[in-house]
């Protein structure tokens, strides 16, 4: 199942046998006698990919959630002393991630060196289950509601731009301003150009004309900082510009409410002992980051 399940993670015999410390043969010849058993095709081959089949994909599944009660059968069964093996697979935003989780990450490894991680940092909603993954991190309310949730705090939804910019062209007092100022978006972020501003009956929305779009978030503060246009971000993403006035906020009277973070992973009778050893670090540490 190990086996089965590396492929399946991997895409390619070579590179699972690389991550279980076998030789390409030993894992295509276990994939083989395992399909012969069942009497199924679990995978598709081509000289470019393998792909899991449907019934591929859902012994996988299957053999992920038996794996991991069986690791945390065994750790039971080694007492106080025991510690949580295998590889965690986590995923989250990519400036979320590099600036927040990766610290997280390495604390993590170093107090369970017998452990290994994979993280994954993606700008789009993964499936859990389907990418194989343990855990994911989500900024905004959960919508999967088969996926346990544990909140870790907030972050705002505002507008940014240079001293110098605000300098050159003034501030905007309210959202309906901005049809007077240069305007850059991510499209990466978010492909909705429609702002929202406010909550309840002070809501507003206001339909944003970018004089400039770029696929990539980074690219849209550089052009804040370089104080050549506004653009719209969560606070995270610019909290050290904040803290050293390469950026101020604007229009922070309409405001919409706070975007809760959160982290996330599929239901479970027994999760895995890795998996509650992570959360347990990762909620406690991300809660302190965004509080401060």
């Amino acid at each position: 199942m190990r086996t089965l399940v590396a492929v399946a993670d991997a895409g390619s015999f070579s590179e699972a046998a690389k991550r279980l410390g076998l030789t390409p043969p030993t894992v295509t010849r276990s994939i083989a006698a395992l399909e012969q058993r069942l009497g199924a095709r679990l995978f598709v081959r081509t000289t470019r990919s393998v792909r899991a089949t449907e019934a591929g994909a859902r012994f996988a599944e299957d053999a992920r959630r038996l794996l991991a009660e069986m690791d945390l059968a065994q750790q039971a069964a080694a007492g106080p002393q025991g510690r949580a093996q295998g590889t965690l697979r986590v995923t989250a935003p990519v400036l979320f991630g590099e600036q927040y989780l990766m610290p997280v990450v390495r604390e993590f490894l170093d107090l369970h060196p017998e452990l290994t991680a994979s993280v994954r940092l993606l700008d789009r909603v993964t499936n859990l289950v389907e990418e194989g993954l343990d855990l994911a991190l989500r900024i905004g309310p959960p919508q999967d509601s088969g996926l346990e949730v544990v909140d870790v705090g907030e972050v705002r939804r505002m507008v940014v731009a240079s001293p110098a910019y605000l300098e050159a062209f003034g501030r905007p007092e309210r959202p309906q301003d901005l049809a007077r100022h240069r305007v850059v978006v991510s499209v990466g972020a978010s492909a909705s150009l429609d702002w929202h501003f406010g909550e309840g009956e002070r809501s507003q929305g206001v339909r944003v004309a970018p004089v400039l779009s770029v696929s990539t978030l980074r690219a849209a503060i550089g052009e804040a900082q370089a104080g050549w246009a506004l653009t719209r971000i969560l606070s995270y993403q610019v909290r050290s510009d904040l803290a050293e006035g390469r950026l101020v906020p604007v229009l922070e009277a309409f405001e919409p409410p706070p975007v809760p973070v959160c982290l996330v992973f599929p239901r479970s009778r027994i999760p895995s002992a890795r998996l509650m050893a992570f959360v347990e670090l990762a909620s406690q540490r991300l809660a302190e980051a965004l509080a401060s």
